[in-house]
């Protein structure tokens, strides 16, 4: 769920429309219900905590100058309740293993979702994390989930990137080695079954290392039964685990009231005005709303209805099928075997053109922008290449940048050459595929060839005539949005100014590798054919003036999120 997307509805509920507010807090509640949830590991409190955090939200939305960054404030907010509910919590309390009041998130997670298999496993490896690890994982689930990028989750954590990489990684160690636990456990292993047998179910750090030491040692558990698919790509498309039946959320402007009963679903209630003028005085900006949102109106929502007074209430039933993993955009349909791969996504593309862009116009700079494009006879050399001026590239990512999450970005100052390689994992991860984006763009940027001996759907394999670059039968292919031009394995482009590329992967697995280069490197990838080994000659897409092509998603603004940046650029 992307904040930019809801600009116009944030800045409306900003106005004191009760409508785009309704909408706003139906739309946003499962996500902050989700980080929470998976937060406490589905605590008592964890009501307590959404509620907190949506009042908070509500209350002091017209403090906030920025509606595209609505979405990394808002987990801001929840992260802060998370952190005090933790300080003002006794330490004495139920442990996790054992009965409560609140469902445990990590059984709700596969119930509700349907998890099987090691998805399964990774939700229940939560159980062994300590409550600072289940923290961060409850953003990194959501990053890795699509649902947030890696900027947002060290903007929620109050620390820098390169930190919350770091804590990310330690997580993750520890989370493996729950997932190994969680594995054993399932086992036959009677050394295991012994040492387990004055164990009170409580999942604990103590137990984990335990647990640990024993899975180091032990043939028997320490070889998993099948390959161990890293817990990342088991999460990228799983959904928000919906809001259970029975969960209420009572919000009164300036002040919290008792949550609500007897409703069937989850419930946003906004307090009447009585409620409100309790509180004694003004009750901040949101209390200009007060008197338009307990008036009776009804607007449907996906999945939910917002009824008279404010109430929320979710249509979907216990007994309805769980909502399905986020799909992509476009999906590629795999042929049949021995069948040539295929082409088109569901969406309807552009049709095919001899023209490697959009070359309608000769004029100034930015007015030829990269468009899908067919590829040239793999025998036929490229036109010459134009030579510009370079005085070299600096590169905030050294003389060789590998961006392999989503977040990962590197800058480019100065003038000269710059190669973009492509790395395409359709065995781990396939599906859509959410391009990289030039974002912060000052002065002139251009594509100027393409190379690398092959374009990416090009066959790679001389047994398996479904393989492309993008994929083949057997693993599912990659799919690029419709509009978009089709990748080479190198990508070449000239900088002149300033810019930063950012990886924005959220379905398909990629990469790039960034260096800067020489004209004279260029020039050789490209002239290099079939007679060399490659698949293809490269392609020139320099004109040597302005209307040579700038790339698609380009932009010279600085956005939240990068990934917003349209397919059209102007620059």
């Amino acid at each position: 769920m992307d904040g930019r997307q809801w600009h116009s509805t944030i800045a409306a509920a900003q106005a004191g429309d009760r409508r785009a507010l309704d909408e706003l807090v139906a739309g946003w509640l499962p996500l902050v219900y989700n980080v929470v949830g998976r937060a406490l590991n589905g605590h008592a409190d964890v009501d307590d905590v959404v509620q907190d955090t949506m009042l908070r939200a509500v209350d002091h939305l017209g403090s906030l100058r920025d509606p595209d960054s609505f979405r990394s404030w808002l987990v801001a907010i929840a992260m802060r309740q998370i952190r005090d509910r933790a300080r003002r919590t006794v330490p004495d309390r139920l442990p996790d293993g054992l009965p409560g009041d609140a469902a445990d998130f990590a059984e709700l997670t596969v119930l509700r979702l349907q998890l099987e298999g090691q998805r399964r496993e990774v939700a229940e490896a939560v159980r062994w994390l300590d409550d600072e690890d289940r923290h961060l994982l409850s953003l990194w689930w959501l990053e890795v989930a699509g649902e947030l990028t890696r900027r947002e989750l060290a903007s929620a954590l109050g620390i820098s990137r390169q930190h919350a990489a770091v804590r990310v990684q330690r997580m993750k160690e520890r989370l493996e080695t729950a997932r190994a636990i969680v594995r054993a456990l399932d086992t036959a292993c009677p050394d295991l079954r012994a040492r387990t047998a004055r164990w009170d179910g409580r999942r604990d750090s103590v137990w984990r290392k335990r647990l640990a030491r024993h899975l180091r040692g032990c043939a028997c558990c320490g070889d998993p039964r099948e390959s161990v698919v890293p817990a990342e790509r088991l999460l990228v498309g799983i959904a928000l685990v919906p809001l259970p039946v029975g969960f209420t959320l009572s919000l009164a402007f300036g002040a919290k009231t008792a949550a609500t009963t007897g409703i069937a679903g989850a419930a946003f209630g906004v307090g009447a005005s009585g409620a409100a003028g309790s509180a004694g005085g003004p009750a901040g900006w949101s209390a200009k709303l007060l008197g338009a949102l307990t008036k009776p109106a009804v607007a449907v929502t996906a999945g939910a209805t917002i009824a008279a007074g404010g109430v929320y209430v979710v249509a979907q039933s216990p007994d309805d099928p769980p909502p399905k993993a986020l799909t992509p955009t476009a999906a590629a349909t795999a042929p049949a075997p021995g069948s040539a791969a295929p082409t088109t996504t569901a969406s309807p593309s552009p049709p095919h053109s001899p023209s490697p862009s959009k070359r309608t116009v000769t004029g100034p700079y930015g007015s030829v922008v990269d468009a899908v494009d067919r590829a040239p006879d793999p025998d036929e050399p490229p036109t010459a290449l134009p030579r510009r001026p370079a005085s070299g590239v600096t590169s905030s990512g050294g003389a060789h940048a590998t961006l392999n999450h989503r977040g990962d970005d590197v800058t480019l100052s100065g003038q000269g050459y710059v190669l973009v390689r492509w790395q395409i994992s359709p065995q781990y991860r396939n599906g859509a595929l959410v391009m990289p984006s030039w974002t912060t763009l000052k002065g002139r940027l251009f594509h100027v060839a393409s190379g690398g001996g092959r374009r990416m759907d090009d066959p790679v394999s001389t047994t398996d005539t479904t393989a492309t670059g993008m994929g083949s039968s057997t693993t599912g292919y990659d799919v690029l949005p419709a509009g978009t031009q089709q990748m080479w394995q190198n990508e070449y482009f000239y900088v002149d100014g300033s810019v930063t590329l950012t990886v924005n992967e959220r379905g398909a697995d990629y990469g790039l590798n960034v260096f800067p280069t020489t004209w004279d490197a260029v020039e050789k990838d490209i002239t290099t054919g079939p007679a060399q080994g490659a698949t293809r000659y490269g392609l020139t897409r320099d004109t040597g003036r302005d209307d040579t092509p700038i790339p698609q998603y380009a932009t010279r603004s600085t956005p939240a999120d990068p990934a917003t940046v349209a397919q059209e650029s102007r620059v």
